[in-house]
């Protein structure tokens, strides 16, 4: 058996790596920050500000619901336009435009100057004064940002192979019906990698190897571009393998037996069942902590329908998520020891779990 050497230590336990990482590769990467729906753009004039890799950003919706995205940072003296402490949740509010608290500058929802009190006319000239962008785009039902415009790639390349790949799950349509978060003594990309692997799912997860005993397998021979069939009468994600929901509309037949899974570098995990997605967002808050958002999306009309009980999906996925967490944080400590220098991928971790391939070409693209 061939071993393939993995990242270094330093580059999960050093806090200088991480800064070095999140602004050569990060910063100048698609970031996922949510559902549309969910962070209430999806009506007109909206304003949002979320956190995004320690940088406060606003998201606008504008009278046609376009969306806008800006760095939170008036173009005058550089107060914050709508005062946020690190770490504050997002809320959503109704705004006509955005008037800084300082001294009352106000941007349009699409970030242009629309006026400087106390100024004589040609003093400022609004062209030059606009907010500082953040490209933006939906993908999905999801909103992507990307805080270095200048460099950003559409994003439809970033999310070409899950378009493909997960086309018949709609994604867009999907609604959320339960939401998780967790913050784990982590470094993002061991999540990641964790996520991307089903070598760990037998000693981790003997619940969800018994609903899929391929994944007891060490995850090796599966098939993972047409999904891992499920345990014989069992076709979903929950506590029994099955459930009253009806599977999505759209799937094929493969697909209402089957799980599937993509990741979208560098913080979206999807999970596909027959009935519901699972959407993971990362948000690395630091070299050795992550917190995380899951989200567990359903077809709307099923939401809908009284008496709706998502708990049967919850409670599995709850417990999987814990387990993983913990485990991931077991590296963690691990790693952190003078004693380990790097770890080895197996063959069947190679293609999947390497991040490598992702990470290594953009920081060597950035001096």
């Amino acid at each position: 058996m061939t071993l393939e050497p993995a990242l270094p230590r330093d580059w999960y336990v050093d806090p200088d790596a991480w800064r070095t990482e999140r602004e050569r590769v990060l910063l100048r990467e698609w970031t996922c920050v949510g559902r549309r729906d969910d962070l209430g753009l999806g009506e007109p004039r909206r304003l949002v500000v979320v956190d995004v890799l320690g940088e406060s950003v606003l998201l606008t919706a504008d009278e046609d619901r376009a969306l806008h995205a800006a760095y939170n940072v008036c173009r005058h003296r550089g107060s914050q336009i709508v005062p946020t402490l690190p770490g504050s949740p997002p809320a959503c509010s109704e705004v006509g435009a955005l008037r800084c608290p300082y001294h009352s500058w106000t941007y349009a929802l699409d970030g242009r100057l629309l006026r400087a009190p106390h100024t004589e006319e040609g003093d400022v000239d609004p062209a030059e004064f606009s907010l500082h962008p953040v490209a933006v785009e939906e993908w999905g039902g999801f909103v992507f940002v990307h805080l270095t415009p200048a460099e950003a790639r559409p994003l439809a390349e970033s999310v070409a192979r899950p378009t493909e790949t997960l086309a018949n799950y709609a994604l867009g349509d999907l609604v959320t019906g339960l939401r998780f978060e967790y913050d784990v003594a982590a470094n993002w990309k061991v999540l990641a990698e964790n996520y991307n692997e089903c070598y760990h799912c037998g000693p981790v997860h003997p619940e969800l190897s018994r609903l899929v005993p391929a994944f007891g397998s060490g995850g090796s021979g599966i098939d993972w571009d047409h999904g891992v069939p499920h345990r014989e009468g069992a076709w979903t994600f929950t506590m029994t393998g099955t459930t009253a929901r009806a599977p999505l509309p759209g799937l094929d037949e493969t697909e209402r037996t089957h799980h599937k899974g993509e990741l979208v570098y560098p913080n979206l995990m999807l999970s596909c069942s027959a009935d519901h997605v699972a959407a993971f967002m990362l948000r690395p808050q630091g070299v050795e902590r992550t917190t995380i958002e899951c989200l567990l999306l359903f077809a709307a009309d099923a939401v809908a329908a009284p008496g709706f009980d998502p708990s049967d999906a919850g409670d599995l996925w709850d417990l999987v998520n814990r387990q993983d967490w913990a485990i991931c944080e077991s590296v963690q400590r691990g790693m952190s020891s003078r004693a380990y220098t790097h770890g080895w991928f197996a063959p069947m971790e190679d293609d999947s779990a390497d991040i490598r391939r992702w990470l290594v070409p953009r920081l060597e693209g950035h001096p």
